[in-house]
């Protein structure tokens, strides 16, 4: 048994006769009946019977065409690998973005992937993290950078930093050089709303510790929650990147949370379902690169 003979009998199965399946090979009919034939005969078992319309497959012949299209699938897949080897990535890659990891992450990116894969394109979706990992498991991302995501079997996770979260709060709230943890509850909280990952990782540090914050309100995305500190009418529990996304930066301060510190953690996700092509294992290459930083000590 040979590929060769795989694909002709794939052909004659789909096609549904020998003289049609010979046309698409753009082979004579006799070649692809001597090469059926021939397989029939080394595994023992008729494979193909004639009916009124042409042929059909038998109950062996169905059990063997599934096994026939994985191994057809999977030598394509090892020529289009070994040749990608020795050319440049070329097609499309869609890589996630939280929206304050694209404010910092996005230009570098774009710059040094244009530099590496001139031929190729790269598309940014920028999201949050809950709906980047929907995209992700769906099939519409390629890969992406999550914070805290939930574990799933249908996406591998791979560390890349922790990010310290800082109390930011309007410049009429004095804080101190650090906030501890039982001092949180003092102050006026908007904060993500339950399925966010930032609210998540609060949930998780401070409840078991029995200590209640003051949230008098709840949003849907970070840039929201600091245009409502922006206005002083509350305090918030961010990571310190996102004060980037601040548009009225002098109208906010912030101080980090600890002992012990609140950090968050971004990693890199991709599909295990799906073959990572050239083109996306050099972009994760990438991306790791960028947003990899060494991880601080707690204080």
């Amino acid at each position: 048994m040979d590929l060769r003979q795989l694909e002709y009998f794939v052909a004659v199965v789909e096609q549904g006769s020998f003289s049609r399946a010979a046309t698409a090979l753009n082979l004579a009919q006799p070649s692809v009946s001597r090469q059926i034939a021939l397989l029939e005969e080394e595994l023992g078992q008729r494979l193909l019977e004639r009916t009124g319309r042409g042929v059909s497959a038998t109950d062996a012949g169905h059990a063997l065409l599934a096994h026939a299209h994985v191994m057809l699938n999977a030598a394509k897949q090892a020529l289009s690998d070994l040749k990608d080897m020795h050319a440049e990535p070329v097609g499309r890659v869609v890589v996630g973005l939280p929206h304050h990891v694209a404010m910092g992450l996005a230009v570098p990116l774009i710059r040094q992937f244009r530099q590496r894969f001139p031929n190729a394109l790269l598309s940014v979706v920028e999201g949050l993290s809950l709906s980047l990992r929907e995209g992700l498991v769906a099939g519409r991302i390629d890969l992406g950078l999550l914070f805290d995501p939930a574990p799933t079997p249908l996406l591998a996770y791979e560390d890349l930093t922790r990010e310290r979260m800082v109390l930011v709060a309007p410049k009429g709230f004095r804080l101190d050089k650090q906030v501890g943890l039982t001092a949180l509850a003092e102050f006026p909280l908007v904060l993500p709303g339950s399925h966010n990952p930032i609210r998540t990782l609060v949930d998780a540090v401070l409840l078991p510790r029995r200590i209640s914050l003051n949230v008098v309100a709840e949003v849907g995305a970070v840039h929201t929650a600091l245009s409502v500190v922006e206005d002083g009418l509350a305090c918030s529990i961010l990571p310190e990147s996102a004060l980037q996304l601040s548009r009225r930066p002098a109208r906010i301060h912030s101080a980090p949370i600890g002992p012990p510190a609140m950090r968050n953690l971004l990693v890199l996700a991709m599909p295990r379902a799906r073959p990572a092509s050239r083109l996306i294992a050099e972009t994760a290459k990438l991306l790791r690169e960028l947003g990899h930083r060494k991880e601080g000590a707690d204080d």
